[in-house]
Parts: structure tokens; C-alpha cells; sequence
């Protein structure tokens, strides 16, 4: 009888574990430089902020363009759901623990109004910022040409995991190098979490992926 095979697992640090270890030799301030680019565009501030409700709205997307970063727009959430968006969210935050989940389940149950999408992504545009977006993999065939239509600057294809292939019997999955030639933008992929997986999304020609979860 075969002795069964057990894989090694590996040990993992979290942030708090890691300490920057200074190096050699220190530069002047004025000689580093933390630009990053995406495609054709360069940001000053080398944050991209978050995809959430609770982080990017209209203004928020403004002010960090203006500040030199970025800031994703969340094309599935309450942005698109509701003319007023403000309140949805005022509502929210003034709600008790106790009525939190079945009010947000109540909030996200309403569907995504596509006319509000090209509103949002005009409204950005109109001020001169640089507009990023993102949906999940399941909606990108059907907000992807709406968003380009509206002249978006940056598509992120986002969910927990991503992968550059899918496997179903029931429809043809997202294809990455198909989704590039059918909008003008550069296209950001992620999360993933494993150097193949990643190579994999590179090679698919995307302009950037985030890595992690």
C-alpha cells in the first residue's frame, strides 16, 4: 500500500510581520520618483483607490484625479442603482446593527439602471478627471460597450479570484483578448494570487492586473 503524499505547506507574512529594511544608500526626495502608469496614463500618486461604495463616488473619483491618482468607480453598485445615490448611502450609515444586513440586501436587490452608468462616467469626464470603472466578469460583455461609449478611461475587470480561463458548459466565458479589441481602453484584471495565474493575464495582453485578494 502507497504511503499517502502530503503537500508542504509554505509559511505566509502579513504586513504586520514585514519591516523595511533600510538600504544602503538614501536618495534626495526631489530625485525619486513614484509615477505609474497605466497604458497612456501617467498618475503622480501612486494609489489606485478602491472599487467600493463606501470609497468612490462621482466627487471622490474628481478629487483624486485632480490630487494625481485614481479612483475606480464600482459600476454594479449604488452609483448606478439610484438617481440619489447620497442618501442610499446616508441611509446606511445611520442604520443600526440590527438593520444593516436586511436594509443593504433591500438596497442591492434594485437593478442596475444603464442609463445612470454613461450619466456617472460623463459626469467624471466632464471635469476633466480621469475616469476608471469596474464590474465583475459576469456583466463585463454587457457594461463594457456602454462604458466605452461613454468614453471611460480605464476598464477593471474585478472579483475575488480572476482568471485569464474559464471552463463552463453552459456559455462562453469572458475572453480577455477579445474584450481588447472590442473597447478602445486599457483593461485592468485582477485579483489573483499566483504567479501563473498572473503571467496568464499579462499574456492576455491586459494593461494591468492587481494581485492579491
Amino acid at each position: 500500500m502507497e504511503s499517502p503524499q502530503f503537500k508542504q505547506l509554505r509559511r505566509s507574512y502579513g504586513f504586520d510581520e514585514v519591516a523595511i529594511v533600510p538600504g544602503d544608500v538614501t536618495t534626495n526626495p526631489d530625485q525619486v520618483n513614484t509615477d505609474f502608469k497605466v497604458a497612456g496614463f501617467t498618475f503622480p500618486i501612486p494609489i489606485v483607490a478602491s472599487a467600493m461604495d463606501a470609497v468612490t463616488d462621482v466627487n471622490f473619483a474628481v478629487l483624486m484625479s485632480k490630487l494625481g491618482g485614481v479612483a475606480v468607480l464600482n459600476l454594479e453598485g449604488v452609483q448606478t442603482r439610484y438617481d440619489n445615490p447620497r442618501e442610499v448611502l446616508a441611509e446606511i450609515a445611520q442604520a443600526s446593527d440590527a438593520e444593516v444586513t436586511l436594509l443593504l440586501q433591500r438596497i442591492y436587490s434594485q437593478p442596475i439602471k444603464e442609463n445612470l452608468i454613461g450619466e456617472r462616467i460623463e459626469s467624471i469626464k466632464k471635469s476633466g478627471a480621469v475616469c476608471a470603472v469596474s464590474v465583475a466578469p459576469a456583466n463585463t460583455k454587457r457594461f463594457a460597450p456602454i462604458a466605452a461609449e461613454a468614453k471611460a478611461d480605464i476598464f477593471v475587470v474585478q472579483s475575488t479570484v480572476t482568471t485569464a480561463r474559464h471552463i463552463s458548459k453552459s456559455y462562453r466565458g469572458l475572453i480577455f483578448s477579445e474584450l481588447r479589441q472590442s473597447i478602445p481602453m486599457p483593461i485592468v484584471v485582477g485579483n489573483c494570487v499566483s504567479y501563473s495565474s498572473c503571467l496568464e493575464l499579462m499574456r492576455a495582453g491586459v494593461s494591468g492586473v492587481l494581485v492579491g485578494v
